[in-house]
């Protein structure tokens, strides 16, 4: 909760005296009555847009960083080696201002990193019967009144890589293609699956 409402909570709801609410917060009981008589919540403070000695050479320090980012770890430049070289270029500011700059930068790109610029999306998507996705499940039934273990087989087509077949998988195939027919892809692939689509 904010200050301002913890105020007006005070005052307002509990009844509690302007005198015993400045002697509580330390506020002049002048700026209590203020802030009642008009309403404010919290103070807005609007700060205004001040140049930086930094700007003129913001492009030439993000053209650093990126270059940078291409680099391994130990070969990138530090802020404060990024400092002195924008020194030697006549920059007049602090450190600590460079490195805010480079600490925004950097927050900013793992922000767009996370939301956008995530790279290329490849859908996978395969044309019937092009590919399958095999998988194995284990669960528990009642069949005649007795608790049976299944284990089950589940494929489903267009999800997989097409090149699924290795000798290791060629009887799960094979028991795959007597219960649904075997994908065009993998029959081609496994001569042993191959010969028992239905």
């Amino acid at each position: 909760m904010g200050f301002l409402k913890v105020i007006r909570t005070w005052a307002l709801r509990d009844k509690m005296p302007i005198r015993e609410i400045a002697r509580r917060t330390g506020i002049a009981r002048n700026t209590i009555k203020k802030y009642l008589r008009e309403g404010i919540v919290e103070p807005a403070f609007q700060t205004p847009d001040r140049p930086s000695k930094l700007d003129p050479y913001a492009a030439q320090l993000t053209g650093w960083l990126v270059s940078d980012q291409r680099k391994s770890r130990k070969e990138r430049r530090t802020a404060k080696l990024m400092h002195a070289d924008l020194v030697e270029l006549g920059y007049e500011g602090s450190y600590e201002r460079v490195a805010a700059f480079v600490r925004e930068w950097k927050g900013e790109r793992q922000r767009a990193y996370h939301t956008t610029d995530r790279g290329v999306f490849v859908p996978l998507v395969f044309q019937p019967g092009e590919a399958f996705q095999f998988d194995w499940s284990e669960d528990w039934a009642y069949v005649g009144g007795e608790r049976i273990k299944l284990q089950v087989a589940i494929s489903s087509c267009r999800t997989a890589a097409p090149s699924l077949c290795e000798p290791i998988f060629c009887k799960r195939m094979r028991c795959c293609s007597t219960l649904i027919g075997m994908p065009f892809a993998s029959s081609k692939a496994c001569p042993v699956a191959a010969s028992t689509t239905i």
